[in-house]
């Protein structure tokens, strides 16, 4: 039976897909040029949308300083822009079914380079509230449509691979970008860091624009807006999506709260760290790099349902961990903690591009609305936490949030696959039912 909210006439025939995959090789398949070519593109991607996006996120202090702003309004500059962000995604996931996938992620990163090298020049903190929402705005087209494109083009086999690859992205861009601008921010200024992540990412947009091979598997669509709110609510009917899209949004913003908040933590006493050494230790994004990875290739194994409640359940270990007081310690759950979030999220995201029969670009949209909606709300009011019982009291929030992300993972061991994901087609595709 069809899953809630997906009509029977619109489900294929179970394993017709991945026969026809098996035998057509203009699907992106592991081991191929085209494919490695495609993940390097989205790859890059990743990296700029992470370190654009979180650019303000190491020197929250100093603006806070600059501006005299309260921590909750300092993290207005990451929340506002991951707010744009997450709006935009429900409207522009439709541009991708009219002017195509690869073209919308092309302008979206070139755009948003634009608005990250106005930034720095920003007569005030209103003003560069205004650009920095208008980045997010702009990168909106990258994360709610590159989902449904490796969807479209990458074969079964390899599409948990192609998406942890593109997390992995995320986290090297993430790292990259924060370690970037608390360096460049100690020795220079602020506005400096923040130009030269507008820098990287224009040139990170030129390099994604070169890489990325024409879809071979989209079919263009005129924007029909009843049609596309009929689309949106058809995903919010699924039970299943629905579990994951609330597991986004706790995860991501426990995940942003995080960072938004360690570098006051960590350049007050009894540390004192410098702005570098609070920069790297966004280094620690390098355990998502492998967390995302290798976990989207177990979940590709052994199915997602068996996988999914590890990454919550490492966060929570980790929370508790970052309450110590020596430095290592404290840095070791900050460590735990990342590597959970990106195997929930890399686990969780490509679910939703399977789970999704029809309506992927409107089902990523939705994942990525509630996940960065998370971002915003959790991100903002954190700082009231903070504000009020410094990291304890940071941590306690948290973890109750991530207690109830590990009952949505629990929860969704029990949400029967569709049709098409519950009947694999081969030897090859065996255990699939479990992978919906």
């Amino acid at each position: 039976m069809a899953s809630v909210g997906v009509a029977e006439s619109e489900v294929e025939r179970p394993g017709a897909r991945y026969a026809r995959e098996a035998a057509d090789e203009t699907y992106l398949r592991r081991g191929t040029a085209a494919f490695w070519r495609a993940n390097l593109a989205m790859f890059l991607a990743g990296c700029g949308i992470f370190s654009m996006l979180y650019s303000t996120q190491p020197v929250l202090p100093i603006l806070s300083h600059q501006f005299a702003l309260s921590p909750v309004m300092a993290s207005l500059s990451v929340s506002l822009p991951t707010a744009g962000m997450a709006i935009a995604m429900l409207f522009v996931s439709s541009l991708s079914e009219v002017w195509g996938r690869g073209r919308l992620m092309m302008i979206s990163l070139l755009a948003a380079a634009l608005f990250q090298l106005l930034v720095p020049i920003a007569p005030n903190y209103t003003a560069l509230l205004a650009l920095r929402a208008l980045e997010g705005i702009a990168l909106a087209g990258v994360p709610s449509t590159i989902l449904a494109y490796l969807a479209e083009e990458t074969d079964k086999t390899s599409y948990g691979f192609a998406v942890g690859l593109y997390i992995s992205g995320t986290t090297i861009g993430g790292m990259s970008g924060r370690f970037l601008v608390g360096a460049l921010s100690d020795h220079f200024s602020w506005q400096m860091a923040l130009l030269a992540v507008g820098a990287l990412g224009l040139g990170l947009a030129l390099a994604f624009i070169w890489l990325l091979p024409p879809s071979r598997h989209f079919v263009r669509r005129p924007f029909e807006p009843r049609a596309l709110a009929s689309s949106l609510l058809a995903r919010l009917r699924d039970p299943g999506l629905l579990l994951l899209y609330a597991l986004a949004f706790l995860v991501m913003g426990s995940f942003v709260t995080v960072y938004n908040y360690i570098s006051y933590r960590l350049m007050a006493a009894p540390y004192h760290l410098s702005q570098t050494l609070v920069g790297g230790v966004f280094l620690i994004y390098l355990v998502g790099t492998f967390s995302s990875t290798w976990m989207g290739k177990l979940a590709d194994r052994i199915g997602r349902r068996q996988t999914l409640w590890i990454g919550p359940a490492l966060m929570l270990v980790g929370l508790v961990v970052s309450l110590a007081l020596p430095l290592w310690i404290a840095l070791l759950g900050v460590a735990i903690f990342t590597f959970g979030f990106f195997a929930a999220h890399s686990i969780a995201s490509s679910w939703v591009g399977r789970r999704a029969l029809t309506g992927k670009a409107q089902a990523s949209a939705l994942y990525f609305f509630f996940y960065y909606t998370g971002s915003s709300v959790v991100g903002a009011t954190g700082g009231f936490a903070w504000s009020g019982l410094r990291w304890p009291g940071l941590v306690l929030l948290l973890g109750a949030l991530v207690a109830l992300a590990l009952g949505v993972a629990w929860a969704l061991r029990r949400i029967p696959p569709v049709v098409a994901e519950s009947e694999p087609a081969s030897a090859e595709a065996a255990g699939e039912a479990a992978l919906a």
